[in-house]
């Protein structure tokens, strides 16, 4: 099989995909994901497919995840079809997608008749509180993951910065930020391609 190419932003080298997962792997291990992902599944999601499962790289998760992110859906349910397809075609992203929401969604059904009958109780909105607090950190975990590989590409973190600047501080909706900062970063990224080609 080829090999898939890897991001000039990070110097984590490409998985091999010899040893690729099946569409059972795929489907347990979205299946996995999704009864451990209570708050927040993309920290996991990354730590699952990067680090333990060493179905990508760093840097081709990146890659995907700004993908997912551009396309409308849930980011990480748009994760779980893309992986699934770039390894097992269409039977690949329908394992991905059943085994991510299959779980959670039979887990979710249980706790909302639980929650409805005791909403009330203060007990129970400090935990959810709680919850709140812990995904959010999560969530920081992984940015700080991902910006990470950047250190060596100033101009994708110039690009990161700005996008980040323009939903977090100025409010800006996502879907203009990415229409303006994406074929920036496709151009950026095609300028360090040609550079990297012509150097070598």
């Amino acid at each position: 099989m080829k090999q898939h190419p890897v991001s000039s932003t990070s110097e984590a080298t490409a998985i091999p995909t010899d040893n690729a997962p099946g569409v059972r792997d795929l489907f347990l291990g979205f299946l996995g994901l999704g009864f451990t992902s209570f708050g927040g599944a993309l920290p996991l999601a990354r730590r699952a497919i990067v680090e333990q499962r060493r179905w990508l790289s760093a840097a081709e998760f990146t890659d995907l995840l700004g993908l997912c992110q551009f396309l409308p859906g849930g980011n990480v349910i748009n994760l779980s079809v893309a992986v699934g397809m770039r390894f097992r075609g269409w039977r690949g992203a329908l394992a991905g997608l059943l085994g991510l929401i299959a779980g959670p969604s039979l887990v979710v059904i249980g706790l909302g008749v639980l929650y409805e009958r005791t909403q009330n109780d203060p007990h129970v909105r400090h935990l959810f509180v709680g919850l709140a607090a812990a995904a959010a950190g999560l969530l920081i975990a992984m940015a700080a993951k991902i910006v990470l590989p950047l250190r060596r590409d100033p101009a994708a973190a110039v690009i990161a910065l700005l996008g980040f600047i323009a939903i977090a501080l100025l409010r800006v909706p996502l879907l203009p930020t990415m229409l303006v900062l994406t074929p920036v970063g496709i151009a950026v990224a095609a300028r360090a391609a040609r550079r990297a080609g012509e150097a070598q």
